[in-house]
């Protein structure tokens, strides 16, 4: 079905007339021109008696001459064959070549002969006038029209869009969308029943649920969400109702992340999966927020990385003494310094950039020596699980050893604070990486239970599922698969992950990281509240919905983007806790729990670790996990794991 232009009034007039057949459109062209032979001899009496005058007596007899001898003239020298959208030189010229003759035989009527009560000047005054208004119309009239047309067939071919929200972000898009003229709007929907049916600067009104048959009718291509002012659990709502009409679906972020009051179709996004959880996030406590940072020096290790670059820019903002960046990664240090070096100010904090790996014991201690941190946050990881586990004893050393150097080189420094940022991979471990991470923990956890009341430092481990948007995150995974035709690959249909946003994340390491736990002398452990795991083929099936794509098995149709099955990597596990135990116990903050989990002696960890990396670093795979297994019982690697 074609596509219909909703425009303005105006523009639905001048469309009907464009509708018209030709020789109706040739009738109202003459009766516009006798009106302007009758306007024109009026004009010329007024200008004549220099007074608004009523025409009266042989008045008429002029209006009548101008009238019978203008139109057979203009219809004799083509004036009429012209279509006026297209009017131009041609027609002036045949306008000319009339009202010339014209001119020649009205002032020989009116001005050489003469009526009685009709001025003599109106023999030349009348013709020039009507010639003006000729011309002018014709060339307004052509202007309009054939603006209409353009207008008409451009938007004709421009993408359909849908805005959802008739509020004032709702409106403001839609002017951005006009003044782009990239895309036409073809209406609101909108929640509000009062609304329905109803107009706004022009544009209608639907109801939501006549979402399905516009799309079909008209071809909808995308519905603009902008309702940033919404909960999340609102938008999640709305959003999920979206994805069963197959129509791609782009948002406004919150008003929160607008950086001003105006809305353009620059801030429209794609969406992300915090889109589908309709998880509410929870404002940070202030006082657990600032006070490890505010004016304190802090040290970050894994400075470019997805977690680590999040949470120096939060640090950054909350305008520390110092802050020292530690990266291996050259691009991804130098990334983060061009970002805040751009944004830094006079009274900026501190900052020191080192290039440097935290294997090198050396360095670490020389570091913390040096600039004796208050805090120092330990991000530094290889975190991806294949490439780990294809990878034992490196990513073994550089998870363990490197805590072990920022560690010791905490305590050596008598830094008042350090924290581990750790992964639910850690919890009953199926492969290395979540090893690796257990097994940092312990070390955490046994040295200062060693140190006892001499330990100077308050040590903690902050525990959490996936980051959105990170490094190897699926979510650009998929988004990258569905941008080009798919398929769309998932490692198994009933695999289940947590995810919480990057942000959310940082703030609440930072929060439990100022936390007071009953036993100083022990390493608190942190659990942060993830919400309800998500499995995630919904996640594929949502995301190709809401790229308007229909997810199927086998693709048949050019809208379907196939979903692929290519089995659980190598130490993948289905499902992911947060917990090893079940002692856990609520702290101030809702989103942030204590979690309280055995672990060996610090002489034993010591003892073990020492051969493990000493001994075996030629050891076979079998090998390695028999040693870990005496750290970790709990590690249960998978059957055909390399």
């Amino acid at each position: 079905m074609p596509n219909s232009v909703d425009t303005s009034p105006l523009h639905r007039r001048v469309e009907s007339l464009l509708a018209l057949p030709r020789h109706a459109k040739k009738t109202l062209a003459i009766m516009a021109d006798t009106s302007l032979c009758v306007l024109t001899v009026w004009l010329a009496v007024c200008l004549r008696f220099e007074s608004w005058v009523s025409l009266s007596g042989y008045q008429w007899l002029a209006v009548a001459l101008s009238v019978f001898l203008a139109i057979p003239l203009l219809t004799a020298f083509g004036f009429y064959h012209t279509v006026i959208r297209y009017a131009g030189r041609q027609t002036i010229t045949a306008a000319l070549r009339a009202m010339s003759i014209y001119a020649i035989i009205y002032s020989a009527v009116f001005t050489a002969y003469g009526f009685p009560l009709v001025p003599r000047t109106i023999g030349i005054l009348q013709p020039f006038l009507l010639l003006i208004s000729l011309a002018l119309i014709r060339l307004l009239a052509s202007q309009l029209l054939g603006e209409q047309i353009h207008t008409t067939a451009t938007q004709a071919n421009l993408p359909i869009v849908l805005i959802y929200g008739a509020g004032n972000s709702g409106q403001q898009l839609a002017s951005s969308l006009k003044a782009k003229g990239e895309s036409r709007v073809l209406g609101f929907l909108d929640d509000n029943t009062s609304l329905h049916k109803a107009r706004i600067a022009g544009i209608p009104v639907y109801s939501p649920h006549e979402l399905q048959t516009l799309s079909q009718q008209h071809q909808v291509r995308d519905v603009l969400l902008a309702m940033p002012s919404l909960s999340r659990s609102r938008r999640t709502d709305i959003i999920k109702g979206l994805s069963q009409s197959r129509i791609a679906v782009r948002t406004l972020p919150s008003l929160t992340d607008l950086a001003s009051g105006k809305v353009s179709e620059d801030d429209l996004r794609e969406l992300d999966i915090e889109d589908l959880l309709g998880r509410e996030p929870v404002a940070p406590i202030q006082e657990l927020l600032r006070a490890n940072i505010a004016g304190k020096n802090v040290l970050v290790t894994g400075a470019g990385g997805s977690i680590g670059s999040e949470l120096v820019r939060q640090i950054w903002r909350l305008e520390p003494e110092h802050l020292i960046l530690v990266e291996l990664n050259e691009l991804a240090l130098y990334s983060i310094h061009e970002e805040l070096m751009s944004r830094a100010g006079v009274d900026s904090p501190r900052l020191t950039f080192v290039l440097a790996n935290v294997l090198d014991k050396a360095i670490m201690l020389r570091l913390a020596c040096t600039h004796l941190p208050h805090t120092i946050f330990h991000a530094a990881a290889y975190k991806h699980v294949p490439l780990v586990e294809a990878n034992a004893m490196t990513g073994l050393r550089n998870n363990i050893l490197g805590t072990l150097n920022m560690i010791e080189a905490a305590h050596r420094s008598q830094c008042n604070n350090f924290v581990l940022i750790s992964t639910d991979k850690a919890v009953r471990p199926t492969n290395i990486m979540g090893v690796s991470k257990r097994l940092a923990e312990i070390a955490v956890q046994s040295f200062a239970n060693h140190l006892g009341n001499e330990c100077l430092t308050h040590f903690t481990i902050v525990r959490f599922g996936n980051v959105l948007a990170s490094s190897g995150s699926v979510v650009p995974k998929f988004r990258d698969q569905i941008r080009t035709g798919g398929p769309v690959t998932v490692t198994h249909p009933d695999i289940t992950r947590y995810f919480m946003t990057i942000p959310e994340a940082a703030q609440l390491v930072m929060q439990a990281a100022a936390m007071t736990t009953p036993h100083p002398q022990e390493a608190a452990l942190y659990v942060l509240d993830m919400g309800a795991p998500v499995k995630i083929f919904d996640l594929a099936e949502n995301m190709i919905r809401l790229s308007g794509f229909k997810p199927v098995r086998l693709k048949e149709a050019e809208n379907d983007i196939a979903i692929e099955f290519t089995g659980l990597r190598p130490g993948e596990k289905l499902f992911e806790e947060l917990l090893i135990g079940s002692q856990c116990e609520h702290t101030e903050h809702p989103k942030i729990k204590r979690a309280y989990e055995q672990f060996v002696s610090w002489d034993v960890y010591e003892d073990k670790l020492h051969k493990l990396f000493n001994e075996n670093s030629d050891a076979s795979f079998t090998e390695l996990q028999s040693a870990i297994r005496i750290l970790v019982s709990e590690y249960q690697p998978q059957m055909g794991t390399p």
